[in-house]
Order: structure tokens, then sequence, then C-alpha cells
């Protein structure tokens, strides 16, 4: 009941992902229907229900344009677990502010690359030209599309594709 169901607005634009439980609750209070069926049926006393992969609402959902919050994971995985000083892949990564905070820096998309703690500790609290250093490519807000958001549950939920990539 804890697997994750695709939900699509009115339009087949992919917005969330939900659990089977919620996805099960919004089929059968009509407010959503399912698109597709891959996972089995849930059997009760009287009923075999179809487990939802992928849901589309019945009305349309206005939703405002989603941005991809600013957080240590999703700078990881905008900066592909590289460190942008060195290229190298590591899984000890910090954060490093290309231009430092005590300088002015701002905590915001462009200013906020990850490192490897050798990088990080060489660059110190200056800029990138008094320590000798560049970057491999300049930071940037990564896009806010539904592939980037959702893509990473394709993985487990290949079926999701033509829905996410879609878009």
């Amino acid at each position: 009941m804890q697997e994750p169901v695709l939900v699509l607005n009115a339009n087949f634009e992919p917005i969330n992902v939900c659990n089977t439980r919620r996805a099960i609750g919004l089929i059968l209070s009509g407010k959503a229907d399912m698109v597709m069926n891959g996972r089995g049926y849930i059997h009760t006393v009287s009923l075999a229900i179809p487990r939802p992969s992928v849901i589309r609402l019945e009305q349309m959902v206005h939703k405002p344009r989603l941005r991809v919050k600013l957080t240590r994971r999703e700078v990881f995985r905008r900066d592909n677990y590289t460190c942008q000083y060195c290229g190298r892949r590591t899984a000890e990564l910090t954060l490093d502010h290309v231009l430092p905070k005590h300088l002015g820096g701002e905590h915001v998309w462009e200013n906020v690359v990850a490192a490897c703690p050798a990088c990080n500790h060489r660059k110190g609290g200056r800029r990138l030209e008094e320590a000798h250093m560049t970057l491999l490519r300049p930071p940037k807000e990564p896009p806010a599309s539904a592939a980037y958001i959702l893509g990473h549950h394709l993985e487990k939920n290949e079926e999701w594709a033509q829905f996410i990539l879609g878009w």
C-alpha cells in the first residue's frame, strides 16, 4: 500500500507521486481514474481492486510552477556527485560557496557547488582567483521539469517513462 503511484493532471501532465493507499482513495471517491495497472490486485472480502501504477485526476489542478529546492542532496544531484573543482567522484562531498558568504556570497543555486573535502579545504574562504582554482562548469539552477523532478522514480517504475519524459 506504500508503493509509489504517478499522479497525472487532467491533461496527462505529471504533477505528483503519492502512495497506493492515497491513489485508491482518489479513485474510489471519483476524483481520479486509473490509467495503468501494472501491479496486480488488492483483494478484499467482496472485491478485487486493481493496484494502480498511474492515475489521472478528473479535474484540472492549477499548480504554480515547481522549483527545485536548494538542498544538499539536490546540489550533489545537479553536479552528478562530482567535485566541481577537480572532477573526482566521491561519496564524501561537501558544499562550497563559490563566493564565500563572509565576502557577500549568497546561498543560491548560482553560488553553491559540490566539492571534495580536499578542494574545499584548499580553496578555504577565498575567491576562485585568489585560490588559483576554476570550476568545471558554472553552477545554475536545475530545470524544474517533470523529467528532472520525478526522473529518479524511473529506475523502479519504467512504465512511467512515457508520461514523465513526454513533458
